[in-house]
């Protein structure tokens, strides 16, 4: 997918978040923490975390829901009664809260995730995950999110089942194995979720 083509494709939910009420989100956020937890702190084993998640990310998986190109027994039905303003309005709700403690921090294997982290820098991870893995525009935060959950993420982008904006992860997980996948998921999951660093000089603004 060329600059040009992807940057259009992400236009529409750009647009959106920029005029989205958090406090609305809020409300509107009421029937999700059912599965995705008070704030999007999840419990249940295999579902995301959405605190901290960015705004981008969550409304274009919203999106994707919706027209079809991914599909839940749960999400769908929701999705699809979604209109553009109401994904602004959660997604922009769920980036505002503060992510819980790592979810799978007890089952989290230390030397699995001692040999995840030199994988996940010679794959570059943090080029697009961000340099603490909280995500940014289209990508998601992978930092302390449930190992059940990144476990499925990771080997349906090597499957070709699981939806992939632009091709880059079922590209990068083609040729890992299972102890490689193994180790990513465990040290991803045993990362504590954080705020990216403060750019040099962005103080007082």
């Amino acid at each position: 997918m060329s600059a040009i083509a992807f940057a259009l494709l992400l236009a529409v939910p750009l647009g959106c978040a920029e005029a989205a009420d958090v406090e609305a989100g809020r409300r509107k956020a009421e029937p999700c923490a059912a599965c995705h937890g008070p704030g999007g702190n999840a419990v249940i084993p295999g579902t995301p975390s959405l605190s901290g998640m960015p705004a981008f990310y969550t409304h274009w998986q919203l999106n994707m829901y919706r027209d079809g190109r991914r599909r839940d027994p749960q999400m769908t039905p929701f999705a699809e009664r979604l209109s553009d303003e109401d994904m602004a309005d959660l997604s922009a709700y769920y980036a505002a809260q503060a992510a819980g403690p790592p979810r799978s921090a007890a089952a989290v294997d230390p030397a699995r995730a001692a040999a995840g982290r030199p994988l996940a820098e010679s794959l570059h991870c943090t080029s697009c995950h961000g340099p603490t893995l909280m995500g940014q525009q289209a990508v998601p935060r992978v930092a302390g999110q449930d190992l059940a959950y990144l476990d499925k993420r990771l080997r349906g982008y090597k499957s070709r089942t699981t939806s992939d904006l632009d091709g880059q992860m079922t590209m990068v997980a083609q040729p890992l194995s299972e102890a490689e996948i193994a180790a990513l998921v465990h040290f991803m999951a045993g990362q504590s979720p954080r705020p990216a660093p403060a750019a040099p000089g962005s103080a007082g603004r």
